[in-house]
């Protein structure tokens, strides 16, 4: 759905009001004020905008500020898009939704911003509000009064995948591109790649590591992307491994050990990359799902899994380093992957800051600050994989 231009302001003329108010006539205000009454008149009938050296004379005369005479008061805008997700629940009828914006090529995608989570929702600011949202499903078409300006929305960034870490690239961004966004939807890589082919977001993140070839993403996305229509490009290189609590109490190792009775697993959605690596590992241990206490309690983050973890409510879980040192984890290494951006080359060309994203990924603080989060290895950071042979 396409956005409709509108004006974002709109002048305002209190001439009239005040004039009547001090008891002056049109004559009397245009003797003082040194103008003819035509143009007060005219003024006031809004047929002329007075110049600067006017507008000071005319609130000389009636004793108050020129703002208190003219001013350009903001209009309500709205942008029209499809709605993409879930309306929030336990919300009455006459409160409004806070939702994102992305401006994708020609479409605009609505996405409530509870989305995002319990403390991103609280940290992240609305593009506009949503109102009447019963009977509101996922693929209509809604109405969003805007709360920023449209242009900034334009440039905002919609990425979905899995790595925390994309916020900070966000920051980094903004530094350079004051109006410039990041917004990161989490989702599973397989979730995020389906995203992207429906033209939901701009970039998808993916670490979907083939045992077969050794190699991380391509073989997936040589199978489901048609075409050389896409950049893949390496956000960095992390270790992910078995969560477990402080001590290793229940002295997990291996895939064998989640099969013990007093082992309960917490894990990720089908599609995902942890969900396949745990897949991977209880296939060459010969150990079947139903044989895994908890493998269908399912986390939709890395965060969410060692949260878990901490809250007693599972003992082990798939994810990365950078989760478990945050929640003072123990970590059991079971790989190296590599985490890429997927981006359709016509983006890179048709939105206006693209490009400075993955400009500001390959710049040393970026690298720096990721590297220190702890389980990032940044030194294929930026390089380019071809998705076809030359």
């Amino acid at each position: 759905m396409n956005s409709q231009p509108v004006s974002s302001h709109k002048f305002a003329n209190r001439l009239r009001v005040l004039r009547t108010e001090r008891g002056l006539s049109q004559g009397e205000l245009a003797n003082r004020a040194g103008i003819t009454r035509q143009a007060v008149s005219s003024i006031e009938s809004n047929l002329y905008l007075p110049a600067t050296t006017v507008a000071l004379q005319l609130a000389s005369v009636l004793a108050c500020r020129v703002e208190d005479l003219f001013s350009l008061t903001p209009v309500e805008e709205f942008m029209e898009g499809t709605f993409i997700g879930h309306p929030p629940q336990g919300r009455t009828p006459s409160r409004s939704a806070r939702v994102k914006i992305s401006t994708v090529g020609k479409h605009a995608f609505v996405r409530p911003l509870s989305e995002l989570g319990d403390q991103l929702s609280f940290a992240v600011p609305a593009d506009g509000f949503l109102t009447g949202t019963e009977g509101t499903s996922s693929g209509t078409t809604v109405r969003v009064k805007l709360s920023r300006d449209r242009e900034a929305i334009r440039q905002e960034i919609s990425v979905a995948g899995c790595d925390p870490a994309i916020f900070l690239l966000g920051e980094h961004l903004r530094r350079q591109k004051e109006k410039t966004s990041v917004v990161g939807w989490t989702m599973g890589s397989m979730a995020a790649l389906r995203a992207l082919q429906r033209g939901e977001v701009h970039v998808a993140g993916m670490h979907l590591f083939d045992q077969g070839s050794g190699e991380s993403n391509m073989p997936f996305l040589r199978r489901t992307l048609k075409g050389s229509g896409y950049d893949v490009v390496t956000f960095a290189t992390w270790e992910e491994g078995f969560l477990v609590r402080p001590g290793n109490p229940l002295s997990i190792r291996t895939a064998a050990d989640l099969a013990q009775p007093d082992v309960r697993l917490v894990n990720r959605e089908e599609g995902s990359g942890a969900r396949l690596l745990l897949d991977q590992r209880l296939r060459t241990s010969g150990i079947k799902p139903k044989q895994v206490q908890g493998y269908d309690l399912l986390a939709s983050t890395h965060f969410e899994v060692a949260r878990t973890i901490v809250k007693g409510q599972a003992d082990v879980g798939i994810g990365i380093r950078s989760a478990a040192q945050l929640f003072a984890l123990d970590f059991i290494p079971l790989q190296t992957a590599r985490y890429d951006l997927v981006v359709p080359k016509t983006y890179l060309k048709s939105h206006p800051t693209l490009t400075h994203l993955f400009d500001t990924l390959v710049s040393r603080p970026f690298r720096s600050e990721i590297e220190a989060l702890g389980g990032y290895d940044t030194s294929e950071t930026g390089k380019v994989h071809p998705l076809r042979p030359a």
